[in-house]
Parts: structure tokens; C-alpha cells; sequence
């Protein structure tokens, strides 16, 4: 089979086509291009999330790394993939192979690859690991390899604890909730609140390969016991992470699923007036642009980047940007990262929280009489050839106008995204993690996103 890396990593469905013999070729071809890195040395992280076999299909690559000559630092438990990026900088590591299906169907596995600055392998570098894969390409094997066990939970947490401030959230002694969707989660956020000394209940805080028979994704569809927590209890917060720790979900105190949108803008609004950075934001091309209008108002810079987390990441990596977000539950800060992590993005929501007195909720109100306020959704359409087809021609083509919406422009940095002269917007482009073509869209009130959503599903099988 083909291998192909989208814009996390490579994925596919346990035993049909994520094997053991292709977990080989895949792990053959990483170590044949760290070779060519000669310069960055010989140690390579091995981790994996909680999905079925992650840590047996791990143990096969570290076995390969090590007689290719690797020494190679094996995670002793699963662990968030924020946390294998801060290991790779704290051990300066060449790179680390991460087995993870992030927020995937449980029948879904998957490798992440990231590079020796903590980032997500870009484009240039995974095209030639899939090269070598469809070859078969084999490095040779070496002498001086080695296999350790490692726990990198605790540098981790560290490395939060200098980055959030947790004296103001334990002074205001706030009572939280935690649902970590049978992921990595556990034994991280949890513990860095309880080691504060704050009161927090955790739920689905134990392994189920199956997760619970769901995708491990913290959307408002999948936290109802999450919500229920919170609001029989009077928690201050319900805070929740998908399968590996990159993606995050927020219940306010009312109750309320905060829109992943909504929380990127704010807390870039909240970080550039407690932090004091005078420097820009960033958000995918799928992403709302109610941080655009942030950065409009505090005289900041925007940048947009096609969707995948390592495009963000290289303006973090850059030290241009105070916060990167994504639609789809993801972000980082400047002196963080340049990969998405939900436990930062809990511990900022806590934080805003503590600092301000008010609720996501009235903190959201406030920035909305600043800089007005936007909704936006998006809908998935099942890839199939016919889909796909109709989707290529789609893209190809330059309409004037759509569902009576007459377009002012045509932005083709990823998929294509129809800007109306009305300034609402709609972007069609293919998943990049599931069979599947997303169609996005933002206006002023929800009404008319649906819509746009209906106007673009209808453009894209019509």
C-alpha cells in the first residue's frame, strides 16, 4: 500500500493497513533520513497514546532504531503529545516517533514524526520519508544503539508550571472537572491542579483502547458527563482533552461548550494584556476570524497558514506570533511549543478565569462589545470517488457567486475558501486525518451559517 502523510502525521485502520510490516517500513524510513541529519545526533524518543497496541507497535520501531544504531529513549507510559514535544527539546533528541490516531475512530492508529525542534515534520520532509517507504528503502544497520526506558511526565509539568500562572488559580481556589476521554491526559492536567492544591474531578480516567466505543474528540457532542459535573456541582470549570493531549474542550460554569474558535480569540486577547508580547497571532485558513479582529484591534499582526498545526508551529519556532490556533481545538503560545497542546490551552482557560473574577462566558461578552462577535460551524461529507471528483472540479473552478452570495474573493492557500462582498465566507477542502471533505463557514449569527453550509454542500454535489 501507499503511505502518505496528511497534516498530522500518517493514519490508518488497525490491521487492514496499519501493520506491523508497514509500522517497519515506516520506521525504516524515518531512521534513513535521520541519518542524512547525521549533525543532530543519535537519540530518537519513542512514544504512544493510549489506543489498542500503541505500545507493541512501538516497541517494534525501537527495536528497528536501535539496530540502525539509535539510541533510543522508549516512553514508559502513554503519554500527551505536547509532552513528546517538549522531551524531544529537553533531551535534545534528533527527532521522536509518536504512535498516536490523536482524535480518530478507536479503530484508527497512526505515526506522528516530528523533527528535532519539537515540530510536526513539515511537507519537505515527510514527502521524502514516504519516498524511501514506497521504495523500501533500509539503512544500514550500525553498531551503539540502545533501548532505555523514559518518563518525561515530570519535566513536562515542570516546564507548565513556568508558563501558567498557578499562584493566582490556587489563590482563587476554583473547583474543576476533567474529562480525559480514556487518553494521555490522565495523570498530567489532574495532577498539576491537585500538586496546587486545587479540587478537581476526573472522569474516564482509566484505558479503554475502545473510548467508550467513540472517537477520543473533546467536541459538545461527547461531553455530556463532562457538562453534567459541572453543573449539578457548581464547578468552575469542565475541562476536557482529546486522545493524545493536543486538543482541548472547555464547559464554562453555566454549562456551556466554549466554541474552540471563540476560545483561541480570547485567550490571544487575554495573553497579549497580561503578557505584555507585542507580537502577532495566527490561525489557519479554516479558522474564524474573530481573532483577526484582535489583532485589529490591539494594532497586532495576523498571519493565516493552511491547515496542520506544524505551519503555526514554524511561527512559534520563529518567535513571531504570541498565540497559534486552529478551528479544530488546537493552539500553542510564544516560548511554548511549535505543537498544539490541550493541557496549556485548559490551564489558560483556569487561568483568565482566576486573573479576571469572570466567567469564559463574561470574558467573551466583553470582548464582544470591543470587537463584535462571529459564529461559525463546519460540516463533513463522506469522501467517496464520486466526492472526490466532484470535489477536484469544485476547486478548479472561479464562480462568481454562491447560494445567491456574490464572491469578492477566491483564497486557494488550502482547499478553496469563497469570500463573499457581504464578508461571510465558506471553504471546502479535504480532511487531512479522515476520509472526509469539511466544509467551513463564519457569519454574524448562526442563522446564516447554516446557510452558507447548506449553500456549500449544494455547490459541492450539485
Amino acid at each position: 500500500m501507499k503511505i502518505k502523510f496528511g497534516t498530522s502525521g500518517w493514519r490508518a485502520i488497525i490491521a487492514e493497513d496499519f501493520t506491523f510490516a508497514n509500522v517497519e517500513r515506516v520506521a525504516n524510513a524515518v531512521c534513513g533520513y535521520l541519518k542524512t541529519q547525521s549533525e543532530l545526533g543519535n537519540t530518537l524518543i519513542i512514544g504512544n497514546d493510549t489506543r489498542f497496541m500503541g505500545e507493541k507497535f512501538g516497541a517494534v520501531a525501537a527495536e528497528i532504531a536501535k539496530r540502525k544504531g539509535f539510541r533510543v529513549l522508549h516512553c514508559d507510559h502513554p503519554v500527551p503529545t505536547p509532552t513528546v514535544s517538549h522531551a524531544i527539546r529537553n533531551m535534545k533528541a534528533a527527532g521522536a516517533l509518536n504512535f498516536t490516531a490523536s482524535h480518530n475512530p478507536p479503530e484508527y492508529q497512526g505515526i506522528k514524526f516530528s523533527t528535532h525542534d519539537g515540530a510536526p515534520a513539515l511537507p519537505d520532509v515527510t514527502k521524502l520519508i514516504e519516498a524511501a517507504v514506497e521504495n523500501n528503502d533500509e539503512p544500514a544497520d550500525a553498531e551503539g544503539g540502545s533501548i532505555e526506558a523514559f518518563d518525561p511526565r515530570e519535566a513536562y509539568l515542570g516546564d507548565l508550571k513556568s508558563k501558567i500562572d498557578f499562584e493566582t488559580i490556587a489563590k482563587a481556589k476554583g473547583r474543576y472537572a476533567y474529562d480525559c476521554l480514556y487518553g494521555t491526559g490522565r495523570g498530567y492536567l489532574d495532577k498539576i491542579l491537585r500538586d496546587h492544591g486545587l479540587e478537581i474531578e476526573t472522569i474516564h480516567d482509566w484505558r479503554d483502547v475502545t473510548f467508550g466505543g467513540k472517537a477520543p474528540e473533546p467536541g459538545e457532542d461527547k461531553l455530556d458527563e463532562l457538562r453534567n459535573s459541572v453543573t449539578t456541582q457548581g464547578l468552575t470549570l469542565g475541562l476536557a482533552t482529546d486522545g493524545d493531549g493536543d486538543r482541548f474542550g472547555i464547559i464554562d460554569s453555566d454549562g456551556t461548550f466554549i466554541e474552540p474558535n471563540k476560545l483561541v480569540a480570547l485567550l490571544a486577547d487575554y495573553l497579549a494584556e497580561t503578557r505584555g508580547w507585542k507580537l502577532g497571532f495566527a490561525r489557519s485558513v479554516a479558522t474564524s476570524n474573530l481573532i483577526d479582529r484582535v489583532a485589529k484591534d490591539r494594532g497586532l499582526p495576523l498571519h493565516e497558514t493552511p491547515v496542520g498545526f506544524k505551519f503555526i508551529g514554524e511561527l512559534i519556532i520563529k518567535d513571531e506570533i504570541i498565540l497559534g490556533g486552529e478551528e479544530s481545538a488546537g493552539l500553542s503560545i510564544r516560548h511554548h511549543y511549535p505543537e498544539k497542546d490541550g493541557l496549556i490551552a485548559c490551564l489558560l482557560a483556569a487561568e483568565s478565569v482566576a486573573v479576571t473574577g469572570k466567567s469564559i462566558g463574561e470574558q467573551l461578552a466583553s470582548l464582544y462589545e470591543r470587537v463584535g462577535k462571529l459564529e461559525s460551524k463546519r460540516i463533513g461529507v463522506k469522501l467517496t470517488d464520486d466526492v472526490a471528483a466532484r470535489l477536484k472540479e469544485k476547486l478548479a473552478q472561479e464562480p462568481t457567486e454562491i447560494g445567491g452570495r456574490k464572491i469578492d474573493n477566491i483564497n486557494r492557500l488550502d482547499g478553496v475558501k469563497f469570500i463573499f462582498t457581504d464578508g461571510t465566507w465558506m471553504l471546502m477542502r479535504p480532511s487531512g486525518t479522515e476520509p472526509m471533505v469539511r466544509i467551513y463557514a463564519e457569519a454574524e449569527t448562526n442563522g446564516e451559517v447554516d446557510k452558507l453550509l447548506e449553500a456549500g454542500r449544494n455547490h459541492l454535489l450539485g
